[in-house]
Formats: structure tokens, C-alpha cells, sequence
């Protein structure tokens, strides 16, 4: 039996998250690198087209990141099959129950948190291999709008009986709690503001537009509500007894949050232009773009330091210990990775301070794809110790 089988946790679900991140990740370069006239996005015809009239280096980036979109996709539906079917037998053989009413509970988040990344994987895939998708969208924009409202339903059901039940009681055992694991349900949060976003940005029919802008921004309200409540309770308790080793890696989960919101703002700022008919101003997103990945990058700094002198990485990367909290490793490397291409394109070359495709261009791409190999690395090195 595998490791993962014997000692099962909801937290297995970040595994395939992090296949979908990976996906994703790899579609960016199309997004940023490939010329996609007519839409805000590459579609089938963008990198046929490449792949038959294209340069070479064109040819060569279509390859390669669709190679690293199919490959983790793949990944990722293995996962969450696998996920599920561990998931349904943990919760019939008691281990659901044994979790509730405690601070573990927050765990189920991972569920929600997954399948909002499922639906934005299912989307890339989509629009990447169905030819003449992008021409039905706006039919299924509000199919996405529906999808994420039932993943919000369930994410809403499961938290509000998690934070009810604590606040009704109020005596929970919080000894254990000196990490900041408890940022996953905010995590959950914005993955589902970020996917209400796109059709806010995408669509043209305004009735979406709106309906879409509004859910997103009620959920980012929700994130920044309860994110800074649970960073402060969090601190206090780790500043007091120090991070567990163990939970050492949610001192990373601020920098996909950041991630997924920035991708929100970002979104609704072209759908509030479109919505209010507004010309985009040039470095409107700018200043918050840098702000967020400034934070990141100090939040990557410190974490690396922490996890590092108390040899986390040595005992539960490269050692023995097991633990299915490693997972949350993934999610800040891809996360980090894909910011950084907002930050560069989006905060750099398109307000014209970094020329396109200019050698200064690709050498700023470079240590961000220094970090999704090195996060693929570690991805690879967790799989074969618990699969």
C-alpha cells in the first residue's frame, strides 16, 4: 500500500493542485509570449497557426508549453481521481468524523480549493484544443459562473460550519495551531474570486460581466476580512511557541493568495473599464502589482530561512518524514512563478518600461522559470515518497 493510502488526509488534494498550477503555469508563456490577436487569451488557432507559419522560437514555445499543459493536466485529473476515491473511503471508515469540530477541519478547504483550480484547467484545455471554442464563449461563461457558484456553495457550507462552530464553543485546543494553516480556506477564498473574474474580464455581454464582477469581489472582500484575522492569530501563536515544524510550509501560503487575488484585480480592472466604458489607463495596475510581488518575494525570503533552520526541507523533502502537508510546497513555487509574469508583463512591458522580446525581457523570465523547475523538482521528489 502506498504511504499516501496509509496515513490519508484531505491535504492529499493540494497534490492536484499543484499538477493544475503546473498547467497553468506552462500556458502562461503562451499567454505572455505568443501573439493572440482578438482575444485575451491563445486558442487553438493561435499556436496552430504558430506551429504551421510561426518563427522558430514560436514553434518552440508552443511546444514546449503545451507539453507542460497536457503533461500536468493529466496529473492533475490522476490525482483528483485519485483524491476522491481516497477521500470517499476515509470518510466512511470514521476518519471525517474523527476530524470534525476540531482545527483540523479546516483541511476540507483543499476539496473546494481543487475544484475551482479543475475548472480553470478544464478552461485552458478548452480553449487550447477545441478549435473554434472561442466563438460559443459567451454561452459558456455563464456555465463557468454556474461551476464556481456550486464550488463557492460547498466552500461556504464548509467553513461557516468550521468558524460557527468555534466561535459557539470558543475552546478549541489550540496548541498545535502555531502555524498559519488555517490561511487555506482563505487560499479557497480567492481561488474562487479569481475564477468569478474572468468572465468578468472576458465576457461582452454586460448582464455576465456584472453578475461575474460582483461574486468576485464579494469574495475577495471575504479574503481580505478574514485573511487579516487569521494572519494575526496566527502570528500571535507561532511568535509565541515558535512554527511547528510540521506546518512550516503554510508560512508560504500568503504568496498564492496574493497570487490568485492580484489575478483578480487585475481581471475586474478590465472588466470595470469595459462595464463603465472607461479607456484603460496606462499603470493603473502598476503600483498594487509591485506591492503584491514585493510581499511575496519577503514572504518566500523568510519562510526559505525558517523552513530551513529547522531542517525541514532535509527531513520531510530530501529525508523519511512523511507528511501530506508538504503538498502546500507546491502552490507558492507556481504561484511565485506565475506573478512574476504579471509583474513583468503586465507592470513592465505593456506601460513600455521593459521593451518586448528585448534581451533585458528574457532575462528577467529566466529566474522565473528557475523557480517552476525547481518546483517540478520537488513535486516529483514528494510523488515518489508518498505515491
Amino acid at each position: 500500500m502506498k504511504p499516501a493510502e496509509q496515513n490519508y488526509s484531505p491535504l492529499y488534494y493540494l497534490a492536484a493542485l499543484g499538477n493544475g498550477g503546473l498547467a497553468v503555469s506552462f500556458f502562461i508563456y503562451m499567454m505572455f509570449l505568443l501573439p493572440h490577436p482578438g482575444t485575451p487569451m491563445p486558442v487553438f488557432a493561435d499556436w496552430s497557426r504558430a506551429l504551421m507559419e510561426g518563427s522558430l522560437a514560436h514553434r518552440a514555445l508552443v511546444v514546449f508549453s503545451l507539453s507542460g499543459v497536457v503533461w500536468f493536466s493529466i496529473g492533475h485529473i490522476r490525482s483528483l481521481i485519485w483524491n476522491t476515491k481516497q477521500y470517499l473511503k476515509f470518510k466512511k471508515s470514521g476518519g471525517l468524523e474523527s476530524m470534525m469540530d476540531s482545527a483540523a477541519e479546516v483541511q476540507l478547504m483543499a476539496l473546494p480549493l481543487t475544484y475551482a483550480m479543475t475548472i480553470n484547467v478544464g478552461f485552458v484545455l478548452g480553449a487550447l484544443f477545441v478549435p473554434g471554442l472561442w466563438t460559443i464563449v459567451e454561452y459558456l461563461f455563464p456555465m463557468a459562473l454556474i461551476g464556481f457558484a456550486v464550488v463557492a456553495y460547498f466552500a461556504i457550507k464548509i467553513y461557516t460550519h468550521y468558524f460557527a462552530n468555534l466561535v459557539q464553543k470558543g475552546h478549541q485546543n489550540w496548541t498545535s495551531n502555531n502555524n498559519l494553516s488555517q490561511l487555506l480556506a482563505i487560499f479557497a477564498f480567492s481561488m474562487v474570486a479569481v475564477g468569478f473574474a474572468a468572465p468578468a474580464a472576458m465576457s461582452h455581454i454586460k448582464v455576465t460581466a456584472l453578475i461575474a464582477m460582483i461574486c468576485s469581489i464579494f469574495f475577495l472582500s471575504v479574503v481580505a476580512i478574514l485573511g487579516l484575522l487569521k494572519l494575526v492569530f496566527g502570528f500571535r501563536d507561532i511568535l509565541e511557541r515558535g512554527v511547528s515544524t510540521e506546518g512550516a510550509p503554510s508560512l508560504w501560503i500568503l504568496i498564492p493568495v496574493l497570487t490568485v487575488c492580484g489575478i483578480a484585480i487585475v481581471r475586474l480592472s478590465h472588466g470595470y473599464d469595459y462595464l463603465f466604458d472607461l479607456s484603460p489607463s496606462k499603470g493603473s495596475n502598476f503600483v498594487f502589482i509591485v506591492v503584491f510581488f514585493s510581499i511575496q518575494l519577503f514572504i518566500g525570503l523568510i519562510g526559505y530561512r525558517v523552513m530551513k533552520a529547522n531542517n525541514y526541507f532535509a527531513d520531510f523533502i530530501k529525508g523519511d518524514k512523511l507528511s501530506s502537508g508538504s503538498y502546500a510546497l507546491i502552490c507558492p513555487g507556481v504561484a511565485l512563478m506565475v506573478f512574476g509574469m504579471f509583474f513583468i508583463h503586465v507592470g513592465l512591458v505593456k506601460n513600455g518600461l521593459v521593451a518586448p522580446l528585448s534581451p533585458v525581457h528574457f532575462i528577467m523570465i529566466l529566474p522565473l522559470m528557475a523557480v517552476q523547475f525547481k518546483t517540478i523538482k520537488v513535486m516529483k521528489t514528494l510523488d515518489k515518497k508518498h505515491f
